[in-house]
């Protein structure tokens, strides 16, 4: 970080100082005011609404949580995304410990609060921001507190998302790796846009400090080793880590090589901007008779190979808000009508690959209508399902080594799942 925070101001809704805690000794708590002065200048237009306010020598940033303000004040040229991102971190250690942040969790907790402002910065650096390894020596309750207490190893050693001394029976690791499908289409039945969010989700349940290490069918790796993979290598657009990856690794040979936080976290995200073949297609025709009647005619099919198959499928059909009597049939799972929605929700609990279904739908429209008819509704047909053991970007785990110094063997277990994130068709 370029440059460090002076002084951290806990603020309510009125701009009034709830907590503050000075590090550097060059802004005092008139600040606080002046800040608030400028921000309520700036109310009224929306466009200049920025997180980052300078003013006579000093850049506040801040961020509201509930009926909070945090607000880091600072003389230097400080890296502002930085203190942006440790007052949501310290959003989250606020909640870990109070359930939620508000001013009269603030007011009921303001010893612990201070001893964590003493804790989490450091003559304005960031330190600690882990909420787990804070706990093991700041507890909630002030009277539980040992005054002779040592910080944990976490706080003192590289690893501050771990704690020393983990054991467990039974060491196993469990990776998730999870795709989410985007996809619009338009009323021409052409894909305007569509793109593949993945995670990798791990619960690490192991002993000690262990070292792991990923490996992909990444493009980059498998070209750079002159090696072929039996399946496609896949270009990772991107890349999200987890702190505890080590970057310089990745950066110099594509390993994934890190010391596991202990329970569950996310590894790694990444984004493939690449054009999806949409997995079910949905095609509907909405016919009108004589102004009393709509009969809708919806085809669903599923356009992965049928080894495959998606469970818990919803289609969500929108139908018109006034339709009423609602009678259908289905070729296979059930259909519901939601009328707080103005939709027809159909689901289906399994849908093998390659396969087709029906939906036939007939409703009632009042007889009378306004002479001014309302605009029609163009609202898009909306899919939700999950294919587990599937993966459209082709992403392959090539393994998954863990290493102690104690030489236990861990079980790894993959698994991989494919589900609909904002996956619309506009065809109705």
């Amino acid at each position: 970080m370029a440059g460090a925070a002076s002084a951290l101001f806990l603020l309510d809704l009125k701009g009034r100082v709830l907590i503050w805690r000075d590090y550097r000794g060059d802004v005092s708590s008139v600040q606080a005011e002046r800040f608030f002065t400028k921000f309520i200048e700036k109310e009224d237009d929306p466009q200049s609404q920025d997180p980052v306010v300078y003013d006579s020598g000093v850049t506040y940033m801040f961020i509201q949580h509930n009926n909070v303000y945090l607000m880091a004040a600072s003389r230097q040229n400080c890296n502002a995304a930085s203190i942006l991102l440790f007052l949501h971190r310290l959003v989250d250690v606020f909640k870990y410990y109070f359930e939620e942040l508000e001013e009269e969790s603030l007011r009921d907790n303001f010893v612990v609060v201070y001893e964590l402002l003493d804790e989490i910065m450091d003559f304005g650096f960031p330190q600690f921001t882990e909420a787990k390894i804070l706990s093991e020596f700041i507890k909630t309750d002030a009277y539980k507190m040992e005054v002779t207490q040592r910080p944990p190893m976490a706080v003192t050693n590289a690893v501050s998302w771990r704690s020393e001394g983990i054991q467990y029976k039974k060491n196993e690791v469990f990776l998730d790796v999870v795709e989410s499908v985007n996809i619009l289409v338009n009323s021409n039945g052409q894909i305007i846009r569509s793109d593949i969010v993945g995670a990798l989700k791990m619960r690490t349940y192991l002993s000690g400090m262990p070292e792991c290490k990923l490996g992909l069918n990444d493009k980059v790796l498998l070209e750079a080793q002159g090696r072929t993979s039996k399946g496609k290598a896949i270009d990772l657009d991107d890349i999200k880590f987890h702190q505890c990856v080590r970057l310089a690794r990745f950066e110099n040979d594509r390993t994934i090589s890190f010391i596991p936080p202990d329970g569950a976290f996310d590894l790694m995200t990444y984004r493939l901007s690449t054009q999806v073949k949409p997995l079910i297609w949905v095609e509907a025709q909405v016919e009108k008779h004589s102004r009393s009647r709509i009969e809708i005619t919806v085809k669903a099919r599923s356009q992965y190979k049928d080894r495959s198959t998606a469970t818990n499928v919803e289609i969500e059909l929108p139908v018109p808000a006034d339709a009423t009597n609602p009678n259908v049939r289905t070729s296979m799972g059930s259909a519901a009508y939601a009328p707080e929605n103005d939709s027809l929700v159909w689901k289906i609990k399994s849908f093998p690959g390659n396969k087709e279904y029906m939906l036939r739908a007939e409703f009632s429209l009042p007889s009378i209508t306004a002479e001014e008819p309302a605009p029609e509704r163009k609202a898009p047909i909306r899919v939700k399902f999950e294919i587990p053991y599937f993966t459209v970007s082709g992403i392959q785990v090539r393994y998954l080594k863990i290493i102690e110094k104690s030489g236990y063997h861990a079980l790894p277990w993959v698994r991989y799942i494919t589900k609909a994130g904002e996956y619309e068709l506009r065809l109705m």
